[in-house]
């Protein structure tokens, strides 16, 4: 690619082969079609929940740490909406948050939450796989959705025309910031959004396959 390429497309090169296998994994491929199992998707959804409750914290410290006031209001806006699908969204699915992190989820906020001591600009790529990658999983899904799917309105949520124009706006967001940083912080920045679109793939495999504590360390 070009040195004039926007980061963001370079960051995307970067993560595109992990995407194609997002696209593969039996969690995607059965919503898909409707298949997945009820217990399967309660128990993603309710990892869901005790997720983005964390990643709108993540979400309002970069928003307090930008130092321009328009980025601050976008990721006011990010953490406000993500409140709001939490609540709108999970509502429908959930009573009650689960107790417990999965390990998957765990390491995930724990990843995100750890680049609160990185420059900001790196903060702000960890958080671009989570609007990037269900954008296009939600898309995906939307396009090859059979009639009567059960789990429509989850997947009408993530391809819809208000999230995309919020995940365009994150991407701006970092290409601006990535732009004005140094070879050093934008190589940081492509890491992280590897590592980050690694977990959205961990996220989803860990509620399939049930990944749990072995009861012995628990």
């Amino acid at each position: 690619m070009s040195k004039d390429t926007p980061w963001s497309q370079q960051a995307w090169q970067k993560a595109d082969h992990i995407y194609r296998q997002i696209l593969e994994l039996p969690f995607v491929k059965k919503l898909a079609d409707g298949s997945l199992e009820s217990d399967i998707f309660n128990r993603y959804i309710g990892q869901d929940s005790l997720y983005i409750n964390r990643y709108c914290k993540v979400l309002a410290h970069i928003a307090a740490r930008a130092k321009d006031s328009d980025i601050t209001e976008a990721f006011l806006d990010f953490a406000r909406d993500g409140v709001e699908v939490e609540r709108a969204l999970h509502s429908q699915f959930i009573s009650d948050r689960p107790a417990e992190m999965s390990p998957a989820c765990r390491f995930y906020t724990a990843m995100l939450e750890a680049q609160a001591t990185m420059p900001v600009e790196v903060e702000a790529a960890a958080v671009l796989p989570c609007f990037w990658v269900y954008l296009r999983v939600g898309k995906h899904i939307a396009a090859t959705m059979q009639e009567g799917n059960p789990y429509s309105e989850w997947i009408q949520t993530y391809s819809d025309p208000a999230f995309d124009a919020s995940n365009d706006r994150a991407i701006a967001i970092c290409d601006r910031l990535a732009a004005a940083a140094s070879p050093a912080i934008r190589e940081q920045m492509t890491q992280i959004f590897v590592e980050c679109t690694r977990m959205e793939w961990l996220f989803w495999h860990g509620a399939y396959t049930d990944i749990k504590w072995p009861e012995i360390i628990r």
